[in-house]
């Protein structure tokens, strides 16, 4: 069995959600011996989309008409699309059409948590559909404190340090990171993410050419250095207000970083409050349980360790075993 992951603009998506997750998904089939191509030019027995362009419904069609299986990862909805970037809540009806068309068009549907499983049966879709998470790979994400050290030296850290990751979107929630911020001067704010800036709204640019003194946007940086500031921070802020799973979670989770997200419905039943991390569900709660965390050393302890198995329960290794099974089972189907 060869499986075809296809995702187009790789350079685009390369440092998106979507970009990684594709690099999970090999990490993750290489773990469980399962033979994979990322060209489509090579002989495969199953498509595994991951992206929703033109290039993917020529994938789709082209698979369709060879009768090979085709597997769609729900990685975009809708509800996430929204409040991203220049003229995405215009584009957002269009797209759930097409989304819909595309999705429907598949053998089997992929989602990355129930929730987001939920979101797409609510379009209307009628297929076998199956949560799987977008996994992290323990052997690499863990608690590193020479890059920890390192990274509050070369930035001459001295105050408790917030960090959070991602795409500087408005849905992200990177207003209210400032917002926070500048009631906090006590506290350094980082937020690492790609800029995209000729894609951002005009007052997401303002914001990042000229956040609060007390916050930095360095920009995009390579998952291996992402180590350093995970490991290094105090607490682990997200405040997105949508999310289809949050790989970086998943990343903060592994590294063992106290978290602090916002109470939306993608977290309801795997991130615990009390246990895993703390929610909040406005500014005001966001700095009361940033305080919590400064303030109280074994409950930042209890997350992180509880956390860290929450992270060994969606290794790569396991995420790996879980597609494979999707894939045989397809397969037979189709035969």
């Amino acid at each position: 069995m060869r499986v075809l992951l296809y995702s187009e603009g790789k350079k685009l998506f390369s440092k998106s959600g979507v970009g990684i997750a594709l690099k999970h998904q090999m990490s993750a089939l290489e773990k469980v011996g399962v033979e994979y191509t990322t060209n489509e030019e090579d002989r495969f027995d199953v498509v595994h989309i991951n992206t929703v362009g033109p290039g993917a419904e020529r994938i789709l069609k082209k698979a369709k008409k060879s009768n090979i299986p085709v597997i769609y990862h729900t990685h975009t909805t809708y509800e996430d699309f929204r409040n991203s970037f220049t003229l995405s809540n215009a584009i957002a009806p269009w797209l759930k059409k097409r989304l819909i068309k595309l999705y429907s068009s598949a053998d089997f549907l992929i989602s990355p948590t129930e929730y987001a499983k939920n979101l797409i049966k609510s379009y209307g879709i009628d297929l076998p559909i199956k949560a799987v998470s977008n996994g992290v790979d323990n052997t690499r994400f863990s608690k590193n404190k020479v890059l920890a050290e390192k990274f509050l030296l070369e930035n001459n850290i001295r105050k408790p340090l917030i960090v959070s990751v991602g795409l500087p979107f408005e849905r992200k929630g990177v207003i209210d990171f400032c917002e926070i911020a500048e009631k906090r001067t006590d506290l350094v704010f980082y937020w690492f993410g790609a800029k995209i800036s000729s894609l951002l709204p005009s007052k997401i640019r303002r914001l990042l050419k000229n956040p609060p003194d007390n916050v930095k946007f360095p920009g995009f940086i390579p998952q291996e250095m992402i180590i350093g500031p995970y490991s290094a921070c105090d607490v682990f802020l997200f405040p997105s207000y949508e999310e289809t799973e949050g790989i970086v979670v998943l990343e903060a989770l592994a590294t063992e970083a106290p978290i602090v997200l916002r109470d939306i419905p993608v977290y309801s039943d795997w991130m615990k409050h009390e246990e895993n991390c703390l929610k909040a569900k406005n500014n005001k709660e966001f700095m009361e349980n940033i305080d919590r965390l400064l303030h109280n050393e074994s409950l930042r302890k209890k997350l992180s360790a509880c956390g860290k198995g929450t992270a060994l329960e969606k290794d790569l290794s396991i995420i790996g075993q879980e597609l494979k099974k999707i894939y045989l089972e397809v397969l037979d189907r189709k035969k």
